[in-house]
């Protein structure tokens, strides 16, 4: 059923195929941290549900193609916690909520909704930061074409100690170094 959800938000604000790219672009680089089988199993549930709080966002909001409002700034940044009250009565679904609640925090403390900073922000949640950042801008958007393959990479290395975990953006830049083409093709080329 939350899958389901998710599919249906990404078409509706035309993102389809986001959390499966996200999934896959996070998926070996969580191999090189030496993630185990259930986190792993954890992470293919959770990463493609990340932003199913989105369902609350009123679509004109989601495809605006000109700047947000303080006003519609406010309603986007409350995704996550929209996510995790989603999810959260549903014991099954537990293990996706670090991507849920936690994947707009930022390593340097000035993230969203709890504004945690460096490794108190969960492994899960930095990991999927980073996947997350990089198939957004290189995917086009309503607001804004998509972003080179290597421009997103620099935006990633310029924001490693900022918005991300700077061990995380090491270890995404070598697994991308060493298996762009075994990523999804859409992201890779």
């Amino acid at each position: 059923m939350l899958a389901t959800i998710s599919r249906a938000l990404e078409e509706r604000d035309q993102t389809q195929g986001h959390g499966a790219r996200v999934a896959a672009l996070a998926e070996p680089v969580a191999r090189r941290l030496g993630w185990n089988e259930e986190q792993i199993a954890h992470l293919r549930f959770g990463a493609p549900l990340h932003d199913i709080g989105k369902v609350t966002v009123r679509s004109e909001v989601m495809r605006k193609s000109g700047p947000l409002t303080i006003a519609e700034l406010r309603e986007i940044r409350m995704h996550p916690v929209a996510g995790a009250a989603l999810i959260g009565p549903l014991r099954a679904a537990r293990p996706a909520m670090p991507y849920v609640l936690f994947h707009h925090e930022r390593w340097d403390g000035g993230g969203y909704p709890s504004g945690l900073r460096g490794p108190s922000i969960p492994i899960e949640a930095r990991l999927i930061g980073v996947a997350d950042a990089f198939d957004a801008m290189t995917s086009a958007r309503p607001y804004r074409q998509a972003l080179s393959v290597d421009r997103a990479l620099g935006e990633v290395t310029m924001c490693a100690g900022a918005q991300f975990d700077p061990v995380v953006v090491e270890h995404f830049l070598e697994v991308w170094a060493d298996h762009a083409d075994a990523w999804p093709a859409a992201i890779a080329s």
